[in-house]
């Protein structure tokens, strides 16, 4: 999530003054005391007397590591991505406090080993090469500056940002103005916490006032916050300064993609192919534009294009290489049922289950007997621009209503940029499940995949997994369920990095207290069971801990078995059964012997527990219906507030089941908005700063805990008789073709006159 910023070449100035080769060796090597890099007997003093070229030193210390290094690597590793498989059974046990082995290693997977210790010779030949060709932002005239600030840069490529932004803040403080420096610590800053990024690039523009990616990594830094009209402004800036420079074309269309302008972000792309023919980034994104905005002939042909771009021998493939053929493949379903009645097929059953499997697990396009998508079919146009002013006045209301209510879907949390075409996807998805709902509620039938029927709690929930799909064709929102046999029996991972060796991911910073608190208190709970005696010690060292980072030690201090890492499990208790507890999510810190950590949590969906969640859902919207229909017949409070905790507590357990492979959150709180109205309530508030509706359900005690947050922000109130005089959503937009035109019109002139 940091802001982009690589390294690359830029005319060469001069600034700030010489710097002593002994002062840049003796800052190097305090550096590498701090990276713990260096040997003990190695100690800054000694250059007060002896120079020592930082090669020498890290050649040395390579010598060192050598020696002493273990045969076998050592710690449970987690695959980096969204979705990994799961642990080896002998990775630990299932009780709610586990311990890795060291000599446990998931297949296919590196063990926790620093960057630092295996690559030590390889960074300083890399620091050396960039300082002699000066491929850093505002080179100096002093080679021993160039190669201080050529090492700071290449440890950022390295992963280690910590130690980048050491490096860089001890050259400061001797050269406060040095620009390369201030850029680079910013650079570094953007894995850590992007409002300091942000000072650092401004601080950078205020030396260097023309300095084109300074300009562009701000536009990013705001991008990743969520601040869409700052990062405009920053990315418009640096266009000014040069109209033609590639890498903020394709920062800004992504971020144009991202925030729902996709006739903008294929402005950017075009232009960004056009200085750069074969840039995958921009050719691959241009086609997506295309194939979500209903173009498909132009989306497949960019496609297409993509993967003539075949990696050469022993490169490795981008990430837009190993995407493409899936949302080609997904493109020519798409276009193939632009037409069909949306009752009339079910996505998850027809596409094939292979194909399934490997695109949620973003694996590499190798799949056996796999037969292609038919091709695109000249008689099935393509999908039209539509006015708003085409619509009939009702369903332009209809629209504007929608656009409301999704927009108070919307997280406010840094690495949520607002995104208004899921707003207005999310927001039709709530109005037809309140119609939906409504209609169940008084015994009427629903089409659904071909069969007319009394509506599921599935059903209402695909409701909103249609529109979520079609917002953004390029993330498979698929039911896990529904996957191939072989596959749910060995159970799929939905994970997520909180911290990974030096990088913290930003949109869960608001949860690592409330994560910490419950690791204290399962540890306690688990030496009080298995060690009474050193319970007291125990704890006293625990009270001293106010960082993930410190847990792994502690464990370590008073528990032989914890090696690399150890596993927490939260509970989910019943209300079908009291008493009875289901697995929540599985929390995980492993480190390594330099320090950097692993702290992640993951969903292990599996066919078992799958089965456990759905009897829970099953009997919440069995006992939700039968007090709908009373609730219909009723205008009493006590009921509409019972509806309101059925609601709730239904989709606490579709939280902590996490059954899709995207798009879980969205989808669920718009069940929430579209439930709560169909009960006659209207949620008027919008999602505190900070706070993400999935977390909380993940992170509470209880259904009845998670419902007296969520309603403490909602601030329900009557629904207003407007809602009952809208159109019906899935007979105003029956088909594929007519919801892709509903999200590409533009509403925002009549829309904000109204409001």
């Amino acid at each position: 999530m940091a802001p982009a910023g690589s390294c690359c070449c830029c005319c060469c100035c001069c600034w700030g003054g010489a710097v002593s080769a002994a002062g840049a060796a003796q800052r190097l090597l305090v550096l590498l005391l701090l990276m713990g890099a260096l040997p003990a007997e190695l100690h800054p003093r000694a250059l007060a007397t002896e120079y020592y070229s930082p090669l020498a030193l890290l050649k040395q210390e390579l010598q060192h590591r050598q020696q002493e290094a273990p045969a076998g690597g050592g710690g449970c590793s987690t695959q980096s991505g969204d979705w990994g498989e799961q642990y080896p059974a002998e990775c630990g046990e299932s009780s709610f406090l586990n311990f890795h082995d060291p000599d446990c290693k998931p297949k296919g997977s590196s063990v926790c080993d620093s960057v630092l210790s295996l690559n030590t010779e390889k960074i300083l030949n890399q620091a050396k090469s960039v300082a002699e060709q000066k491929r850093f932002p505002f080179a100096t005239d002093n080679d021993s500056t160039n190669e201080e600030l050529a090492l700071a840069y290449v440890l950022i490529g390295s992963g280690l940002y910590d130690e980048a932004i050491r490096h860089f803040s001890t050259m400061l403080q001797e050269e406060p103005d040095l620009v390369s420096a201030i850029y680079g610590r910013g650079i570094a800053y953007g894995k850590k916490g992007l409002h300091e990024a942000i000072e650092s690039f401004k601080e950078a523009l205020k030396q260097k006032v023309d300095f084109i990616d300074a300009y562009k990594s701000l536009g990013q830094a705001y991008r990743e916050l969520g601040n869409f009209e700052a990062a405009t402004e920053s990315f418009q800036k640096a266009l000014l300064l040069n109209q033609n420079h590639v890498q903020t074309l394709q920062l800004r269309g992504m971020m144009l993609y991202h925030h729902g302008s996709l006739q903008e972000a294929i402005k950017n792309f075009k232009r960004c192919l056009q200085l750069e023919p074969y840039n995958e980034v921009c050719q691959y994104m241009k086609g997506l534009s295309h194939v979500a905005m209903g173009q498909f002939y132009e989306g497949i042909k960019a496609q297409t294009k993509v993967m003539l771009n075949d990696p050469l021998p022993g490169q490795k493939a981008s990430p837009e290489y190993l995407k493409v053929k899936y949302l080609r493949e997904y493109s020519r379903y798409l276009h193939s049922h632009l037409d069909t009645p949306l009752t009339e097929y079910n996505i998850d059953v027809d596409l094939p289950g292979s194909f399934k499997d490997h695109w949620a697990k973003n694996l590499p396009f190798l799949i056996e007997d796999y037969e292609e998508q038919p091709g695109l079919q000249p008689h099935i146009k393509d999908v039209l621009h539509q006015n708003l002013e085409g619509y009939k006045p009702e369903v332009q209301e209809l629209i504007c209503t929608a656009d409301r209510l999704g927009s108070l879907m919307q997280y406010e949390t840094p690495g949520f940029l607002p995104n208004t075409r899921i707003h207005r996807a999310m927001g039709l998805a709530a109005l037809e499940v309140m119609q939906a709902v409504q209609r169940t509620w008084t015994n009427s039938k629903v089409r659904m995949n071909g069969k007319t029927r009394l509506m599921q709690w599935r059903d209402m929930f695909d409701i909103a997994v249609k529109w979520r799909r079609i917002a953004d064709p390029d993330q498979p929102v698929l039911w896990l369920d529904q996957m191939p046999a072989r596959s749910l029996s060995r159970g799929f991972n939905n994970h997520i990095n909180l911290i990974r060796g030096q990088v913290i991911n930003m949109r869960y910073l608001e949860y690592f207290e409330k994560i910490l608190h419950f690791i204290k208190d399962r540890i306690l709970v688990y030496h009080g069971a298995n060690n009474p005696k050193g319970l007291l010690d125990v704890r006293e060292a625990l009270e001293k801990v106010h960082k993930v980072e410190d847990l792994l030690p502690i464990m370590k201090q008073f528990n032989t078995k914890t090696k690399d890492g150890f596993t927490v499990n939260t509970k989910v208790p019943s209300l079908r059964d009291p008493g009875k507890e289901y697995d929540g999510l599985t929390i995980t810190i492993t480190g390594d012997k330099v320090g950097n950590i692993l702290f992640s949590v993951e969903t292990q969906t599996t066919e078992e527990r799958t089965q456990l969640y759905h009897a829970e859902i099953d009997a919440l919207y069995k006992d939700l219906t039968a007090k709908g229909k009373v609730l219909i017949l009723s205008s009493e409070f006590g009921e509409a507030d019972a509806v309101c905790n059925l609601i709730l507590s239904l989709v606490y357990y579709f939280y902590n089941l996490m059954p899709l492979s995207r798009g879980s959150s969205v989808i669920a709180y718009s069940v929430i908005v579209g439930a709560m109205m169909a009960s006659g309530k209207e949620v008027a508030g919008k999602i505190p700063k900070g706070k993400l509706v999935d977390f909380e359900a993940m992170t509470a005690p209880g259904s009845e805990a998670f419902s007296k947050i969520a309603k403490s922000w909602m601030n329900l109130k009557s629904i207003s008789p407007s809602y009952k005089m809208l159109p019906s959503v899935s007979e105003t937009f029956p088909t594929l073709r007519s919801m892709i035109e509903v999200l590409n019109t533009d509403s925002s002139p009549r829309c904000l006159k109204k409001l």
